[in-house]
C-alpha cells in the first residue's frame, strides 16, 4: 500500500476491548502499587494501576465526569506494564489502558505534538526526509530545539554472501534514520549463523504509538500494511522491544531478534572485549517481550565483558512512546536517576534494546548509546564481512 494513502481511510474500528469486563478482573489487592513508576514518583493512589483502573471504569460507565485532573492521571501512565508482571489476577492492564485512551481521544483532541508524531510515524519516508534535514542542521540548533539526538550517518549495506535461509527484518519508522548501524549489525550476526537478512519494502510503523494514544483505526491500518509487506516471509525479526507485540499481532512468524540469535548462540564466536558497559532493560523488553534473559546469555558469551545493569530510580526511563516529546520535563524526572547511576558506574557505553528508550537516554549523556546487537556484532570473531 503506498505511503501517501491516508491511513484514516481505513474502515471504522470497533471497540477492541470491553473495558468493563477487563477492569472487573482487578481485585483491588494493591500488589501492583510498589511496582508502578508513577506511584513511586507521586505516591498518589490515582497515579497507580489500581487507581487508574478505578478511574477508567468510572469514566467509561458514566459514574465519574471527566475533569482535567482525571485526564492527567490517565495521561501520566507510562504503559510500562510492570503491574501485569506482579498481578495475581492476571489483569490485562495494557488492554485497559489502550481502551481508556480511546475514550480519552473521543472526549478531547490529542495535543499538537502528539498529532504530529502520529502523522509522521505513519509516513516513514516523510519522517526519514525530515530527520535527514534535522541531522544537517542539528549542530546549529540550540539545545532546547533538539528534542531528539542527532540521527546516525548512513551505513552502506553490503551483501553477506550467505545462501542460507532468508530472515526478514522489521525496521519500523524512526529507526530507519537512527539504526543504520544496527541494520548492518543484524546482517553480520545473521550471516554468522548462516542466515541472510532482507528488509522488505512496503513496511511501515508498527502502530504501537497510535494504539497507545487511542487511535485504533490507524493502528489497524498500519498493521494491515505490515501484514502485506511481510506476506512472503516465514520469519520476521523485530529489533525494538517496543514494536514487537504490535508486529507479532499483525504478522505470523514474528520473533524478537535477541531471542532468535540466542537460540543459535553456539554458532556465534566472540573475540575478547575487556570493557565495562551499562545495560538498560526497557520495560517492554522485561514485561512484554521478555527477552532480557536471552540478552544476558548472549552478552555473557563475550570474554572480558563486564555488564552493569542500570536499576536506579523508578523502574522506567520515562520515554514511554511519545511522552518524552509531549511531556519532556516529566520524562526527565524518570530518566535522571538512571543517568546518575550510569555516570557513577564507570561504564564506557550504554546498551538498550528499545529505540525510544535509546533516544531518550542518549539525549541526556555524552556516552555512546547502542542497541546490544551492535556491540555483539562488533565483538564477532572473524566476521564474514564488514559494512
Amino acid at each position: 500500500m503506498p505511503e501517501d494513502v491516508p491511513v484514516t481511510n481505513a474502515p471504522p474500528c470497533p471497540a477492541p476491548f470491553a473495558l468493563q469486563a477487563l477492569a472487573d478482573r482487578c481485585v483491588q489487592c494493591g500488589l501492583c502499587l510498589p511496582s508502578c513508576p508513577t506511584y513511586a514518583l507521586e505516591g498518589l493512589e490515582s497515579e497507580s494501576p489500581r487507581g487508574r483502573i478505578a478511574l477508567a471504569r468510572a469514566l467509561d460507565d458514566g459514574r465519574l465526569a471527566p475533569t482535567p485532573a482525571t485526564e492527567t492521571h490517565l495521561d501520566h501512565c507510562l504503559g510500562c506494564r510492570r503491574c501485569e508482571a506482579v498481578c495475581p489476577a492476571r489483569v490485562d492492564y495494557g488492554a485497559i489502558l489502550t481502551a481508556a485512551r480511546a475514550g480519552q481521544r473521543k472526549r478531547r483532541p490529542p495535543s499538537t505534538r502528539q498529532r504530529a508524531a502520529e502523522w509522521l510515524a505513519a509516513r516513514p519516508r516523510t519522517l526519514s526526509a525530515l530527520l535527514a534535514l534535522y541531522r544537517r542542521i542539528w549542530p546549529l540548533l540550540p539545545r532546547a530545539a533538539r528534542p531528539l539526538p542527532r540521527p546516525a550517518s548512513a551505513v552502506r549495506a553490503q551483501a553477506s554472501g550467505i545462501e542460507g535461509p532468508t530472515v526478514a527484518v522489521f525496521t519500523g519508522c524512526v529507526a530507519r534514520s537512527y539504526e543504520t548501524g544496527l541494520h548492518a549489525a543484524i546482517r553480520r550476526l545473521l550471516a554468522s549463523i548462516g542466515q541472510h537478512a532482507v528488509f522488505p519494502d512496503g513496511q511501515t510503523c508498527c502502530g504501537t504509538l497510535h494504539a497507545h494514544a487511542g487511535d485504533h483505526a490507524t493502528a489497524r491500518a498500519l498493521a494491515a500494511r505490515n501484514r502485506a509487506a511481510f506476506a512472503e516471509a516465514d520469519t520476521v525479526l523485530t529489533l525494538a522491544s517496543g514494536c514487537h507485540e504490535a508486529v507479532a499481532d499483525a504478522v505470523d512468524g514474528t520473533r524478537d531478534a535477541i531471542v532468535h540469535l540466542a537460540e543459535h548462540a553456539d554458532r556465534l564466536r566472540f573475540a575478547p572485549r575487556p570493557e565495562r558497559i551499562a545495560l538498560h532493560l526497557p520495560c517492554s523488553q522485561r514485561n512484554v517481550v521478555r527477552s532480557d534473559r536471552a540478552l544476558h546469555q548472549l552478552l555473557a558469551r563475550v570474554p572480558g565483558l563486564e555488564v552493569i545493569v542500570l536499576d536506579a530510580g523508578f523502574g522506567c526511563c520515562g520515554a514511554a512512546g511519545t511522552q518524552m516529546l509531549t511531556d519532556p520535563a516529566r520524562a526527565v524526572r524518570f530518566r535522571q536517576p538512571l543517568l546518575d547511576q550510569l555516570a557513577a558506574s564507570g561504564a564506557t557505553r550504554l546498551l538498550s534494546a528499545n529505540i525510544g528508550c535509546r533516544l531518550h537516554l542518549a539525549n541526556g549523556t555524552a556516552l555512546p548509546v547502542q542497541h546490544p546487537l551492535e556491540l555483539l556484532a562488533d565483538c564477532l570473531a572473524r566476521p564474514p564481512f564488514r559494512p
